[in-house]
C-alpha cells in the first residue's frame, strides 16, 4: 500500500505555476520531505507539519500524508491527502486527482471502503487521470467495491483495469478471484493463467491458482499450486492459507 502511494507521488507534476522560482523551491522541499519520509517517518511528519503551517500548501499536505502512511496511520494519512486534494481543486491544480487516489488508497488500507470508493470516484470522474494511472485507479476502486460487496460494479472496474494496465498481475489476480466467487470458473481459469505468467513467484497468485484448480476438480494442480505458495512465503498469510488447504486435501 505504501508503495502504491509513493508510485502515485512519482508521477509527473502538472504544468508549472506562474512563479517558476517559487515552484522550484517547493518541489525541491517536497523531494527532500519525501526522502525523509522513506527513512524517518516521525521526523518527516514534523517537517511536513511545520511546512504546512508556513504555507506549504498541497505539497506539504501530500508529504504529511505519505509520512503518516509510513507509520501505518491510515486515517490521518487519508485526511491529509483529502485536504491536499481539496486545496488543489480550489487552486485548479491537476494534482488533485492523484491526491484523491492516494486518499482512497489510505482509506482502503484503514478499512474504510466506503470512503475509499467516494475518493476514487472523485479521482476518476475528474478526467485528469489517463492511461496507466487511470487503470490503477479503477483497480483500486474495484478493491473498495469488493470490500463493500458491490461485485457487479467491481467487475466493470476490473475489466477497465485489465484494459489499461494489462501488465499488472494484481488486476488479473483480482479478476480471477472475483470470477471464482461468482462461479465463473472459465473466466477465472483464463485470468489466473495470465496472473501466474506475470507473477510466477507471488504466493497470493499461487494460492488462487490452487483454489480455482480445486473447484475444477484438478486435485494434482491444486496441490502443486498450494505447495508452491508455501515454498514461496511460508510465514505469510498466503503461505498459511495454502498450508491449511493442503491439510484439507490430506
Amino acid at each position: 500500500m505504501i508503495l502504491a502511494l509513493l508510485a502515485a507521488t512519482a508521477l509527473p507534476t502538472p504544468a508549472p505555476v506562474p512563479i517558476a522560482l517559487s515552484a522550484s523551491i517547493n518541489e525541491q522541499r517536497f523531494a527532500a520531505c519525501l526522502a525523509l519520509a522513506e527513512k524517518d517517518a516521525a521526523r518527516a511528519i514534523d517537517e511536513a507539519t511545520a511546512w504546512q503551517v508556513a504555507g506549504g500548501g498541497v505539497l506539504a499536505r501530500q508529504c504529511l500524508g505519505l509520512a503518516l502512511a509510513g507509520q501505518g496511520r491510515w486515517g490521518p494519512a487519508s485526511l491529509a491527502f483529502e485536504q491536499g486534494a481539496r486545496e488543489a481543486e480550489r487552486n485548479r491544480d491537476a494534482r488533485a486527482a492523484r491526491l484523491w487516489v492516494q486518499a482512497g488508497n489510505a482509506a482502503l488500507a484503514g478499512g474504510e471502503a466506503a470512503k475509499a470508493r467516494a475518493f476514487l470516484d472523485t479521482a476518476i470522474i475528474s478526467g485528469n487521470l489517463t492511461g496507466p494511472e487511470r487503470g490503477e485507479a479503477h483497480l483500486d476502486r474495484a478493491r473498495a467495491m469488493v470490500a463493500l460487496r458491490q461485485t457487479k460494479d467491481a467487475r466493470g472496474d476490473l475489466d477497465q483495469a485489465i484494459k489499461l494496465v494489462p501488465q499488472d498481475p494484481l488486476a488479473w489476480l483480482l479478476s480471477a478471484t472475483l470470477a471464482r466467487r461468482e462461479g465463473d470458473l472459465t473466466r477465472a481459469s483464463v485470468d489466473i493463467i495470465e496472473a501466474v505468467r506475470l507473477a510466477p513467484d507471488d504466493a497470493q497468485v499461487a494460492v488462487e491458482a490452487g483454489n480455482i484448480a480445486a473447484l475444477q476438480g484438478n486435485v494434482s494442480a491444486a496441490r502443486a499450486a498450494w505447495e508452491g505458495a508455501v515454498k514461496l512465503a511460508p510465514a505469510s498469510a498466503s503461505g498459511k492459507a495454502a498450508a491449511e488447504a493442503l491439510e484439507g486435501l490430506g
